[in-house]
């Protein structure tokens, strides 16, 4: 069995899922934390692996970068690979002054002005939840492991640059987002459809307040803590 955009076969892919947007992200994880590492997908190198952390079988997948695009992956990992779990681990901005940069970050909510889940499935709200029994796992796992983590509302936009005049900050405002990533809302809306599981980690990798910013080296290869948050919380699911 394949998909348009997944060559693996029924039972290649893990009942939880990590999902970074970069598929380069997807391959580092499964280099540095996996063992008997298989992988499952190439098809427009959005590579997906599959492999075991500490004995329990989990699967990488790149999403892309964008609500259309994770939408496409994370549906088709829930619909046709029996997929349970999606934790999304990314990059965010910053809209405050005490989220720094590397500061790990965990969804409570996405807000987005996008309408992604009311073209999908007339869900009209412009707030999606991830999963509370995900977020709990994280939350206890962050506290086991002595991981700080800052936890909130976060936007998910369509936009990456805005021209002046913009007044897409009213909803961030409003709903008091702590940093800006580009694919959450789309995940939770495909979960909360099909009944599945989803939750979203972050790295902060630049700040719209200080104006720092990480390399695209850096955000492909060091943000470890995330990183091994979410395959510890692979381990209690």
């Amino acid at each position: 069995m394949s998909t348009p955009h997944n060559n693996a076969n029924l039972g290649d892919i893990a009942k939880t899922v990590l999902m970074p947007g970069d598929p380069l992200r997807a391959k580092y994880i499964a280099d540095n934390y996996l063992e008997n590492v298989v992988c499952f997908n190439t098809v427009r190198n959005m590579f997906g692996y599959t492999g075991t952390y500490k004995g329990k079988k989990v699967s990488i997948m790149g999403s892309g970068m964008g609500m259309p695009s994770i939408g496409i992956y994370s549906y088709e990992l829930y619909k046709f690979y029996d997929v349970d779990n999606i934790i999304r681990i990314g990059s965010a901005g910053s809209y405050k002054n005490d989220v720094k940069i590397y500061d790990v970050v965990v969804a409570d909510k996405a807000y987005s002005e996008s309408n992604y889940a009311h073209v999908f499935n007339l869900y009209e709200s412009d707030v999606m939840k991830p999963s509370e029994f995900l977020n709990d796992k994280i939350k206890k796992v962050a506290a086991k492991k002595n991981i700080d983590i800052k936890t909130g509302c976060i936007h998910s936009s369509d936009v990456f640059y805005h021209e002046k005049g913009s007044n897409y900050m009213d909803g961030v405002i409003k709903n008091d987002c702590i940093c800006v990533e580009m694919e959450s809302f789309a995940l939770f809306s495909n979960a909360f459809a099909l009944k599945k599981n989803a939750a979203c980690i972050l790295t902060i990798s630049d700040s719209l307040v200080t104006h720092q910013e990480t390399t695209a080296a850096e955000r492909q290869n060091s943000f470890n803590k995330m990183m091994e948050l979410a395959l510890e919380t692979t381990l209690e699911l």
